[in-house]
């Protein structure tokens, strides 16, 4: 098949969903056609490097300013800045001009900073006579909505929880709306789906059976070689890594509460054990915890490390004793759990964090609610290496059974099949 694939954002490593998908639809023989957004340098060298691999690549520069400029204009109207935030004209000249000129099979767009450009691509189909139209595909990934609910009750900082607070109400009637402008939209998770029907159910009552029928789950993988199984007990001692985009504001939620809530109770048994917060763009407020917890007096290193964007995730989890996922509020599948069971990493989550994945405390993994029980799971792990090894390798089973990148693009590939709107 010939796919368009319309991503706000350079596709990388870090955004994980996008980059392996077009990766893995490459690899099993599709024409790929990326149109994106640039706002650095090496952004721009990212998208040379997929470019290299035979993908073709449309990108327009996206400067922050603009990005502004798009949302101050968003809050006169009724649409959401998330909506409007990506919104570039130069790339939806190219976008229109490359459908006029070459067919395709398919149009993927992601995310709702995607969504005006599948709007837009919806306008032109319909402007034009096409002997076939192709499918638009909505790769919401997440019910953003659904994140901001919990984000305006749960976030520990104030930008967040004003932003959410004015998103909210625009945010969930634009979802709904959303569903029914394309042959199918696409979530990680179950839990984003009900999200979805619930949505349509107080918005579009009485069209919700055949909407909800477009909304389809498709859930992240793992890039199984990179992310490579390592022996759980051949590690550093006493080392926890939380992993993600520290300026996502559940992950700053989620590393506030780590140091400040849990770990306090660690540190009171186990004064030797050190978190590493492993990510790009951490916020001033997740710098300040390496800042604020001085070296332990016992071991005299550092008790938390920040290390902002490193060059090989994996790396960090791989020599991690423990990985955690204690977030608060979130939506969707969370990468840095799949990532660190495939790795072998023994991972302690809340309930929030792995409620999108099939998984039971105790098998692959423990599940922990609350500072006291998360840390008390922690240090259970730390004192038992049998349970580490056992969690290890059943974590990578799972992995390996249920996220693989070919299963997700496999499933994937019937959906671009879907016949288009009448």
């Amino acid at each position: 098949m010939n796919i368009l694939f319309v991503v706000p954002y350079a596709p990388n490593p870090v955004r994980v969903r996008p980059y392996e998908f077009i990766r893995t639809l490459a690899r099993r023989g599709h024409q790929v056609t990326v149109a994106t957004l640039w706002t650095s340098e090496q952004e721009r060298s990212e998208l040379e490097q997929l470019r290299a691999t035979g993908v073709a690549v449309i990108a327009e520069p996206m400067r922050t300013l603009h990005s502004l400029l798009n949302s101050a204009r968003a809050l006169l109207g009724s649409t959401p800045l998330q909506a409007s935030y990506s919104w570039n004209p130069h790339l939806m000249t190219r976008i229109r001009e490359t459908l006029q000129r070459v067919h395709v099979d398919a149009v993927h767009v992601e995310h709702l900073r995607g969504s005006r450009y599948a709007v837009g691509v919806r306008h032109f189909f319909d402007s034009v006579h096409l002997p076939a139209r192709p499918p638009v595909i909505w790769d919401s990934v997440d019910s953003i909505s659904y994140l901001f609910e919990q984000a305006v009750q749960t976030s520990r900082t104030l930008r967040s929880r004003l932003i959410t607070g004015i998103e909210l109400e625009r945010t969930r009637r634009h979802e709904a709306w959303l569903v029914g402008q394309f042959e199918r939209t696409l979530v990680t998770s179950a839990l984003d789906r009900a999200a979805f029907v619930g949505l349509l159910n107080e918005y579009f009552p009485e069209a919700l059976p055949a909407l909800a029928d477009r909304i389809e789950v498709i859930p992240n993988g793992v890039d199984l070689e990179r992310f490579a199984f390592r022996d759980p007990l051949q590690r550093p001692p006493a080392t926890i890594i939380f992993s993600g985009k520290m300026s996502y504001h559940a992950n700053v939620t989620a590393a506030l509460h780590l140091v400040n809530d849990v770990m306090p109770l660690v540190w009171a048994q186990r004064p030797d054990v050190q978190v590493w917060i492993v990510g790009r763009d951490p916020t001033a407020e997740v710098r300040r915890l390496a800042e604020s917890h001085p070296p332990s007096p016992e071991s005299g290193r550092p008790r938390v490390v920040v290390t902002g964007a490193v060059p090989d995730m994996a790396a960090y989890i791989q020599a991690a004793t423990i990985a955690v996922a204690p977030l608060l509020y979130g939506a969707g599948i969370q990468n840095k759990a799949l990532e660190a069971l495939a790795c072998g990493t023994p991972v302690v989550a809340t309930h929030q964090a792995t409620a999108a994945l099939n998984v039971v405390s105790g098998r692959e993994l423990l599940i922990a609610d609350g500072a006291e029980a998360f840390a008390q799971a922690l240090l259970t792990l730390l004192a038992n290496p049998e349970l580490r090894a056992r969690l290890g390798a059943a974590g990578r089973r799972f992995v390996e059974e249920h996220h693989s990148w070919d299963a997700a693009v496999a499933r994937l590939e019937a959906v671009y099949q879907t016949p288009p709107l009448s």
